[in-house]
């Protein structure tokens, strides 16, 4: 069962487990592809190839903070070619003598790109660091200095890129202009990227029989477990964002909406009223990641979420329950982003862009709105 791609849209595949009313998983007859539709449909994509070199694909990550001067967690910013944030951590633990638990992260990052990211390291000596020298994948060290705590996932305050895409179509300049101020307008759909789902577009099935099997859970790390529990969040919190794609920006009767600066969540009681500060991109719809004690919206985005819900042949107070089983909180995510830093410049048919994204937004979602052209784009 292989995830779909079309021409126009990126494809989830809908089959495998349901859960049900009572608990128990159903198994559909078809395999249904659920489409992700574009924010800037109506505009034709200007096509293009991306990556055709790693200095083409270039994330820096913004630290959330800097280290207070003293601890036993050496801080540092590595930036590094062709090496992805995984393969640094073994890397790391291998020629430093350290084991991997030791070393802190806040982000993951791609390995066929050029990408800067701050690390941690429990127990380390700067002038060890001299040892990773001999490896011409990482391209500069740079020690921000000591603190008390190991950095976690997720204490970053974004990213930023600078991408390169090539043999663009000839008139891509207006299109290009029209893309990008939508989007600056009423923000970057915040559709969870493929990679969540893997190769084969299947994470999520894994997932959705975790959610009831508990032997098989027990069989799993925490954190393979985690991973696919997060992809069937991720497959449905994708579903209810195409079916408010044409009002992503717009505050509905029973949504949750989300402080931009803060990222604390209020009920919405006045979308009319509250509506203003969307337009002026302090607050944003969000939607639900699952989870045994994340909120459902009510009212009308609290019907798209019950219609996107049934469509994987469940209930909301079933998923509530499996993820209590399974142990997981569940929050709510906003339906789109900021795109912020914009800057572009498009010579000889190759336009290089440069943006930056809160936590967590993927910067696919930029390039498919531009592009849309599924098949170039990075997994």
């Amino acid at each position: 069962m292989a995830w779909k791609r079309s021409e126009e849209n990126d494809s989830f595949p809908d089959a495998g487990p349901r859960l049900a009313r009572d608990g128990r998983w159903n198994q559909p007859g078809s395999v249904v592809t659920i489409p992700l539709p574009y924010l800037t449909a109506s505009v034709p994509g200007i096509g293009g190839t991306i990556r055709s070199t790693p200095d083409d694909f270039q994330v820096k990550e913004r630290p959330l903070y800097l280290p207070c001067g003293e601890g036993e967690h050496l801080y540092l910013q590595i930036t590094k070619r062709g090496l992805g944030t995984p393969q640094l951590v073994l890397h790391l633990s291998s020629v430093l003598g350290i084991k991997a638990r030791a070393i802190g992260v806040a982000g993951l990052k791609d390995s066929n790109a050029v990408t800067t990211q701050m690390l941690s390291l429990q127990g380390v000596k700067p002038e060890t660091l001299a040892r990773l020298r001999t490896d011409d994948r990482i391209l500069a060290v740079e020690v921000l200095g000591r603190h008390r705590n190991r950095l976690r996932t997720g204490h970053h305050a974004g990213n930023e890129f600078r991408l390169v895409i090539r043999q663009v179509s000839p008139d891509a300049g207006e299109r290009v202009s029209v893309v990008l101020d939508e989007l600056v307008r009423r923000g970057v759909p915040h559709y969870f990227g493929p990679q969540r789902q893997g190769r084969k577009g299947e994470n999520y099935l894994l997932g959705a029989a975790l959610l009831v099997d508990g032997a098989r859970r027990n069989k799993l790390s925490r954190s393979k477990r985690l991973w696919y529990l997060h992809a069937y969040q991720a497959h449905l919190f994708n579903r209810i964002v195409a079916a408010r794609i044409d009002r992503i920006d717009r505050l509905l009767s029973g949504d949750w909406a989300m402080k931009v600066a803060n990222g604390a969540c209020f009920p919405v009681e006045d979308p009319v009223q509250e509506q203003p500060r969307a337009d002026a991109f302090e607050i944003s719809p969000t939607g639900p990641l699952f989870g045994s004690r994340a909120s459902w919206a009510t009212g009308e985005a609290g019907a798209i979420e019950q219609e996107a819900v049934a469509e994987l042949g469940t209930t909301r107070e079933a998923l509530t329950a499996a993820a209590k089983a399974c142990g997981f909180r569940g929050e709510r995510r906003a339906l789109r982003v900021p795109l912020a830093g914009l800057d572009w410049s498009l010579q000889d048919r190759t336009l290089t862009l440069s943006f930056a994204l809160p936590p967590g937004g993927y910067a696919t979602n930029v390039l498919r709105e531009l592009m849309k052209n599924e098949q170039n784009l990075p997994g």
